[in-house]
């Protein structure tokens, strides 16, 4: 059985609901395939100790990308910073100038990023920025947007990890469920879309489930099964 490398993100993929409730069953197919030596590591917007964390808990490999990418935690006191957090509140300001009722979203702290209410016009946004020269990442997870630096995304923090262990793309499967999430797709063989997925992101996928969530993670586990002998 070869080795593979399943780069997994988190809300709207292992969680029941928006609380961020994880989908055990979903949490102990991911354990399970962990025991069967494989990789499994999150990729998720939350922070990355976040991410880390539910590794630790949950049985998973045990390091973490958050912050879309901007930050890769490798240990409780380890962490690899690839976005600049500085750049992010400057244009934070630039939005909040500009547009009213701009608000940060009460999250775990982010040592890359700034993460915001989804309560303002996304492209507005992006085209004040453009505007005013400020070249940074606006990104919509559903359930937040976010600024990282520039060139920061899920795909360019994964890569870091897949240097670090040498990681081959054709090893790695990428499951998701946000347009945050097709930057990791990119970077990966295998990449499945859930059920509750845009259209779009199902389109940059080659893999999409009927089932949503965490039950669409057991459905593309339970296909892949057969494969697992030629992995």
């Amino acid at each position: 059985m070869k080795k593979k490398t399943f780069a997994v993100d988190i809300d709207g993929t292992i969680t029941e609901n928006g609380g961020g409730r994880i989908h055990l069953e979903a949490l102990e197919a991911l354990r399970r395939l962990t025991n069967m030596g494989h990789n499994v590591i999150f990729v998720t917007g939350r922070s990355s100790v976040e991410g880390f964390l539910l590794s630790v808990f949950g049985g998973t490999t045990k390091m973490a990308v958050g912050e879309n990418g901007g930050c890769i935690t490798l240990d409780s006191n380890e962490h690899i910073l690839l976005g600049d957090i500085k750049e992010c509140q400057n244009a934070l300001k630039i939005i909040q100038n500009n547009i009213s009722n701009v608000k940060e979203k009460a999250v775990f702290p982010r040592m890359t990023e700034v993460v915001l209410q989804r309560t303002f016009d996304l492209d507005l946004a992006r085209k004040i920025l453009t505007e005013n020269n400020i070249d940074v990442e606006l990104s919509d997870s559903q359930y937040a947007y976010h600024i990282n630096s520039s060139g920061i995304d899920k795909g360019r923090g994964f890569s870091e990890i897949m240097k670090k262990l040498s990681i081959l793309r054709d090893d790695v499967i990428a499951i998701g469920d946000s347009a945050t999430d097709v930057p990791l797709f990119k970077v990966a063989k295998t990449s499945i879309a859930l059920g509750n997925a845009s259209d779009l992101v199902k389109s940059e996928a080659t893999m999409v489930t009927d089932a949503k969530a965490g039950d669409g993670v057991l459905e593309a586990l339970d296909k892949l099964a057969p494969r697992f002998s030629e992995m």
